[in-house]
């Protein structure tokens, strides 16, 4: 581990709509000096494409600009390198965040699949008994889509719906975006200032 990292987390983003909570969450890591293990379907590509309005024909350079320079601290990886060292329990993290999971990433997970480095990781998480979070984008749910995720939260996984709050006063969609990110961290235990909290002043 660097010496300038405050811990290790892996985030996943895949396919389903809302890309900009996984780009928030990785910035926020990496701004508090986080080191992060970075996995990208290629559905998350094209959502890039399509929400975030990126051209992705280079994607070393959407990286870079998306999060900066971060020698040491920021590693991406490919879908399908099961040689990573997140593949492995001898790897040691604090956990891992699919922000967002799709149905089919959460499908895979649910039945041990471990059909790329996402689903091979996340089972990892589960078998070292380390914080798996998932925060599934989708509506309606069908009996699938709730059995699934009734079956990874029985083994240890976590459960965090892209469902933004409105107590706290939004005023922009950054406030929405910034809600969700802040919750995910807080499952992560990772501190933060993106929201304030409910009776914060007591």
């Amino acid at each position: 581990m660097s010496e300038k990292s405050k811990g290790v987390y892996i985030v996943g983003i895949t396919g389903a709509s809302g890309a900009i909570y996984g780009v928030r969450l990785v910035q926020e890591l990496l701004r508090q000096s986080y080191k992060v293990h970075l996995i990208l379907t290629e559905a998350a590509w094209r959502v890039f494409k399509e929400e975030l309005l990126l051209d992705t024909t280079d994607r070393d350079t959407v990286i870079e600009d998306l999060f900066g320079q971060h020698e040491g601290m920021l590693y991406t990886h490919h879908l399908y390198d099961y040689g990573a060292p997140i593949a492995s329990g001898s790897y040691q993290n604090d956990g891992m965040i699919i922000i967002p999971c799709s149905m089919g990433t959460l499908s895979g997970i649910a039945t041990g699949a471990s059909g790329n480095l996402i689903e091979r990781t996340a089972d990892v998480m589960l078998k070292e008994e380390r914080k798996l979070i998932l925060v599934p984008r989708e509506t309606p749910l069908n009996q699938l889509h709730l059995e699934n995720m009734l079956r990874v939260s029985k083994v240890g996984a976590k459960i965090l719906p892209a469902m933004p709050g409105f107590y706290h006063q939004p005023q922009s969609m950054d406030d929405l975006i910034n809600f969700l990110v802040g919750k995910a961290l807080d499952s992560l235990g990772v501190d933060h200032k993106l929201f304030a909290r409910w009776g914060g002043g007591q």
